[in-house]
Parts: C-alpha cells; sequence; structure tokens
C-alpha cells in the first residue's frame, strides 16, 4: 500500500509535552528547517506559561468541570500549546477516565485532525492508544482518546536507568510490529519519541498520538515509513544506553558528546547486547550510523521487522528464587511451655534424662517387650508365607512372563525432551489474520505476553472461520509427543487440535494435513498428546472453539468468544 504522509504530534496525555529538537524529529533533510523552527515555537511557549504564538487562533477558554456533550468533564490540563490544549477528563456515561483534546473549529489545523482521528480510530489496533470520539460541535473540534492510569512513559522508565536487554527487545518488538500494521493501513506516527511509548502493568507496550499527534502539531514527512524507522531506532537506542541519540538533550536525556557523531549503543554503555545495539544502528542508518558488521539498513518499519524475526531469540531472565526464612521455633516446645525465658548472662541448665531401669522389675519389663517383637515378627512371617503359597502357580506365571518379555514391565519410560522453535507465522484459513506480529510472543518465556485472536460474537465454535491459529516451525524433523499451552483466558469451551504440516506458509489446505490430537479443556491451559508419535518439522496448533470472556483493558479485547495463547511448549 502507498505510504501516506498523515501527520502526527506527541502531545502529553500523562505529563506535560516536552519540546523536541530538530534531531529528535527524526525528519529527512528536507523538514529539518521546518521541524526546528516549530520546535523553537514549542519552546518559546512552554517557557511563556503556554501563551499561544501571535497569529495563531486563541484555544478556547476551558476551565476544569467544564464539561463535552453534556459527557464529557475536564479534570486538568496537561497541555496547552500552539493553539490547542490537552485535558485528563471523565467520561459520565461510562464512568471511566479519558484524555481530550480541543482545539477551535477554525484553527488551522481543525480538519486535519478530525481526519486523522478518524483515520486512526477506523485502523482499531489495540497496540495504539484508541480513538474514542472525535466530534466537531459549538465551534470547537475535540479527539477523545483512552487514558491508561496504569501505563508508564518510556520516558519515566528511563529517568532510573536503561531498560534490562529482554525489556528493550519487547518492546522494540512491539512497536516495530504496531507501526508495521498501521503503515500497511496507510497510517504514519511521525512524532514518536519517549513520551509516546507505554508500557501497561501487564507488560504490554502501547503507542498513542497514531496520526493525531501529528495533524496538531502540522508535522508531515515526504517518507513518513523511513521517518517512524529512524525513530524507533531511537526509542531502541536510548532504552539501551538512557542516552538520546543526537547531541541535543532531550526526554531528561543527555545526548551524545560533541563533535563524535552518532556511535553505536555498545561504544556508549559497556554490557549493551550486541545484537540490539546493531539493530538500533540499522534503523537509524539513513541518519548517519552504520551497522558495525554492515547489514542492509532498515527503511521501514516491516524491514525492521525482519530483522527482529532474523535476531537469535532474547530470553527472559531466569526468575530469583529467595530461599524462605528459617523457621523460629515458639518457646511452646517440648520441655520448655510454661518456663520463664532464660535471662541474659543466665546459663539455661541442660536437662538430663532419668537412667534407664536396672531395678528387677525393669529387667523383666524388657524382656516382656523383645519377647512381644519376636512373636509379633513370627506372624507376620507366617501370614507372608501363606499367602504366597495360596498364589502358587500364579506367582511362577508372572516370574515366567517377566523372564519371557524380557525388560518389558520393566523397563522405566522413555525419557522427553524440550523442543526448541526456531520461528512461527499464524495460519489462515479463511478471511483476515488474528494478529501475525504477535505469534512470537507465545514461545518468548513470558507469561505476560501473547498472540490473541478477535473477540467474536458468536460461539463457542467458531462460525464465521474454520478455526485460528499458529505454524511452528522446529527447526528440523522432530519425532512430537504432546503440546503444552498456556491461555489467558480460563472458562469452557477451549478447544485445540495439533497438525502436522509442510511449511510455515498458510497455503497447504488443512485437508492435506496430518491430524495429531485434540483435546477441550475449561482451564487456562491444555495438554495435547499425539495419539501416535510422529516426525515434522511444522506443526500447526489450531484453535476451533473460544470461550467467552468480558472486556479485557490489558490485553487490549472487548467482550466475547476470544482466547489469547500466552506459552507454547513442545515436547517429543
Amino acid at each position: 500500500m502507498a505510504e501516506r504522509s498523515t501527520a502526527a504530534v506527541d502531545v502529553a496525555d500523562n505529563s506535560g509535552d516536552e519540546p523536541l529538537t530538530a534531531k529528535a524529529d527524526q525528519s529527512t533533510a528536507d523538514g529539518v528547517a521546518k521541524n526546528r523552527e516549530r520546535d523553537t515555537e514549542d519552546v518559546e511557549a512552554q517557557g511563556s506559561g503556554g501563551t499561544d504564538n501571535p497569529g495563531k487562533a486563541s484555544p478556547p477558554e476551558l476551565h476544569s468541570g467544564h464539561k463535552l456533550a453534556r459527557r464529557y468533564r475536564l479534570e486538568e490540563c496537561v497541555t496547552r500549546l500552539d493553539g490547542f490544549s490537552s485535558w485528563r477528563a471523565v467520561d459520565e456515561k461510562l464512568r471511566r477516565a479519558v484524555g481530550v483534546h480541543i482545539l477551535p473549529a477554525d484553527h488551522a489545523r481543525a480538519r486535519s485532525v478530525l481526519a486523522a482521528a478518524r483515520s486512526s480510530a477506523l485502523l482499531g489496533d489495540p497496540r495504539f492508544v484508541q480513538v474514542l470520539d472525535a466530534v466537531e460541535e459549538n465551534d470547537l473540534v475535540y479527539v477523545v482518546h483512552e487514558w491508561l492510569p496504569d501505563a508508564t512513559e518510556l520516558t519515566a522508565l528511563l529517568a532510573s536507568g536503561p531498560l534490562e536487554v529482554f525489556d528493550a527487545y519487547q518492546m522494540v518488538s512491539q512497536v516495530a510490529s504496531a507501526m508495521a500494521a498501521a503503515h500497511r493501513e496507510g497510517l504514519a506516527h511521525l512524532r514518536l519519541n519517549p513520551n509516546a511509548i507505554l508500557r501497561t502493568s501487564s507488560g504490554q507496550w502501547r503507542i498513542r498520538g497514531l496520526a493525531v499527534n501529528a495533524a496538531l502539531r502540522g508535522a508531515s514527512s515526504e517518507t513518513p515509513q523511513r521517518t517512524d524507522t529512524e525513530a524507533i531506532g531511537a526509542l531502541l537506542y536510548a532504552a539501551l544506553t538512557q542516552r538520546w541519540p543526537y547531541e541535543n538533550d532531550a526526554y531528561g536525556l543527555a545526548g551524545l558528546p560533541k563533535d563524535v557523531g552518532l556511535i553505536a549503543p555498545d561504544q556508549v554503555r559497556a554490557g549493551v547486547h550486541r545484537g540490539l545495539s546493531e539493530l538500533a544502528m540499522r534503523a537509524l542508518s539513513n541518519d548517519g550510523a552504520t551497522a558495525s558488521r554492515h547489514e542492509s539498513a532498515c527503511t521501514t518499519p516491516e524491514e525492521l521487522v525482519k530483522a527482529i524475526g532474523e535476531m537469535p531469540r532474547i530470553r527472559p531472565p531466569e526468575p530469583v528464587f529467595t530461599a524462605p526464612p528459617e523457621y523460629q521455633r515458639t518457646t511452646y516446645q517440648q520441655g520448655t511451655y510454661g518456663r520463664p525465658a532464660p535471662r541474659p548472662g543466665f546459663t539455661q541448665p541442660v536437662s538430663v534424662p532419668p537412667p534407664p531401669l536396672q531395678s528387677r522389675t525393669g529387667r523383666a519389663l524388657k524382656w516382656a517387650v523383645s519377647a512381644l517383637l519376636i512373636a509379633a515378627l513370627g506372624l507376620g512371617s507366617w501370614q507372608l508365607a501363606d499367602a504366597l503359597m495360596d498364589q502358587g502357580g500364579k506367582s511362577n506365571e508372572n516370574q515366567n512372563q517377566t523372564t519371557d518379555d524380557g525388560d518389558k514391565n520393566s523397563a522405566t519410560p522413555k525419557p522427553t525432551k524440550t523442543l526448541s522453535i526456531d520461528d512461527a507465522e499464524e495460519y489462515v484459513a479463511k478471511g483476515d489474520a488474528q494478529h501475525p506480529g504477535d505469534v512470537k510472543l507465545t514461545y518468548d518465556g513470558s507469561s505476560t505476553t501473547g498472540w490473541r485472536t478477535s473477540s467474536y460474537t458468536n460461539g463457542p465454535d467458531m462460525v464465521i472461520k474454520p478455526g485460528v491459529g499458529i505454524v511452528y516451525d522446529l527447526g528440523s524433523a522432530q519425532e512430537l509427543s504432546a503440546a503444552t499451552l498456556s491461555f489467558r483466558y480460563g472458562g469452557n469451551h477451549t478447544t485445540v487440535e495439533l497438525y502436522a504440516t509442510d511449511s510455515l506458509s498458510s497455503s497447504t489446505p488443512l485437508s492435506s494435513m496430518q491430524k495429531l490430537g485434540r483435546t477441550k479443556t475449561n482451564s487456562a491451559s491444555a495438554n495435547v498428546k499425539v495419539d501416535k508419535p510422529v516426525k515434522s518439522r511444522y506443526v500447526l496448533v489450531w484453535l476451533t472453539a473460544l470461550p467467552y470472556s468480558g472486556a479485557d483493558s490489558a490485553n487490549y479485547s472487548d467482550a466475547g468468544y476470544k482466547q489469547a495463547i500466552t506459552n507454547v511448549k513442545f515436547t517429543g
């Protein structure tokens, strides 16, 4: 699909907006001067307490408590800049927090803001902060969007230091995948920066301001895909080094030293992951960076997604288990109950057991006990021998069977091993794909990430599709014995089937595949046993029935029949 230069803006929704430098805009050479002039205006506006630039439409006179459409009650103004304002508000109809951008209807950018908001809302991709409403009324234009109180900006996360390797990998993977999907629909961001990237409490990364933020700022680019790709490279660079990859400071991050140029992240900070360092340079190569191993530059989010997929998979850190504190015995122990606690400096006397019975009565008691034990042992032996004699020939028959069959009865079960997964692709039998960019999250070792289906109104058996699923590449032909899956949603009806297929492609029909096993579960996990061990390199995990679950803001889905796979493990 042809690129669409849709403007976008980085309006701070949960915190004040921060001006950007020309370098931070990640614009092409033709737009640098224009962006520098715009950012200078931003600085002047913020430095004067939000006074608008002369000659621009004044922002509407609004205040806390003002209602829009008798529904959205404004609570707090978080940005007032360049003729528009951004607010935290409350949707009184649905009783939830929302964000609102407001500008006069006669503002020069009002039409483009409305168009951008409606285009973003039509995308409906839950990896982006969703546009909920875009309205023109009473001489105002306002855009209502989600407000995520549990999310943290990348700016705040980097304030304490660079991200862990796995977190940086997850961030760039999810952001690149989301932007690739947006560009396929002709939408660009153009203002990707640490303020626009949010991490939710569940560990998911979300992007705010798609199309809308640039429209509010009047930003544009002749090469929007390249602009967004370079911006993703800058985000990864900052995540790895806690430095902004340009000379100017921005977003609370120090810029690079003057006159040294753009150097690789692993040269800025020790211990940076080499593969991620090279990936950042490939994305930034259009701005002067060079990859250390001379890989080709990534000029589109799609190319960046492919480059990430070619990297060795980065696994999450192993959990650290802390030994429980030593069991503290109380004073309610044998021999201490009711006794005073020992005083400091006082040595507690050691109790001495009483001497053994040495009297004639004691000796008689010992002989009696010994006799009883001997009698009991004799009785038990007699009963055992009697039972063996009753079985007679049956016992001999069992012995002969063991001898004839070798070690059939005594052989231990064949040990199983976990099979590695090299790659995966979503299998689409009919209609549209679900979320192909997230399939790798099903074997990243994290239970907080995963691939999800759409939410369907009919169920539990899938109606408009024969099923949905993922094909996994085991690297080479492996003897498969079982698959273990973890799901996000419990409840009834989740039905899973396994098939052996000949490639990752969706071109192979189900009728040409070999069915390996099937199971139905009412919990958030399933174990699908292969009826007869089969060697195959490619395995399809196929869902044909889904449980019903309510709306899930953490997993960005509406109520309906749906499922999400968070982890897949194959054993052989």
